[in-house]
């Protein structure tokens, strides 16, 4: 468990040093950014090491069938991730389409898994996209939404997506989920 707390810290560590700490991550210049990749890295390896060593401890019993709402949840969310600066439809729509996208991804993951190291990890990577989102708005002020979009470039975006999909649904079964079961647990 504390490898999956660690994971979740570090990716909350890596994502906002940039917005909480603006003048010493500028000072740190290009070599930040290789420093900032590789605690993500780190991070997402603690992540992966640490759901995968804990023992499921159930805080809620998901309802039956819902890996399908998950899924289709879960493709959606990858489309509206992969439209971000494409400059087509759902730029104009969404604000900060990849963080919600995100957040929409981790909230669908807990359809279906209720148990504590879910919780942890998903919900905790909902609530720092969130976080992020508030941050952002509180820095930038006002959203300007942009004059004009491209569909052909949502058309992309989709396409994009189905691809992420299906990588993420081979890198599940390879892990031993199987993501069209329907119900899991």
């Amino acid at each position: 468990m504390i490898y999956l707390i660690l994971g979740v810290f570090l990716w909350y560590a890596a994502h906002l040093f940039k917005r909480v700490f603006p003048a010493p991550r500028a000072r740190m210049g290009d070599k930040g950014a290789g420093l900032v990749a590789a605690v993500l890295l780190v991070s997402i390896i603690l992540m992966v090491i640490g759901y995968r060593g804990y023992y499921p401890d159930n805080l809620y019993t998901p309802l039956p069938g819902m890996g399908h709402l998950m899924n289709l949840i879960a493709l959606i969310a990858i489309f509206i991730m992969m439209s971000s600066r494409l400059g087509g439809y759902v730029e104009r729509v969404i604000r900060h389409p990849q963080l919600s996208g995100f957040a929409l991804w981790s909230g669908a993951h807990l359809l279906v898994n209720g148990d504590l190291g879910a919780v942890i990890l998903f919900g905790g990577l909902g609530v720092w996209a969130l976080l992020e989102m508030v941050i952002l708005n509180r820095a930038s002020g006002p959203w300007k939404r942009p004059e004009s979009a491209r569909i052909g470039r949502d058309a992309i975006a989709a396409a994009l997506a189905v691809a992420v999909y299906g990588a993420a649904t081979a890198a599940h079964w390879w892990l031993g989920y199987y993501p069209f079961s329907g119900t899991y647990g």
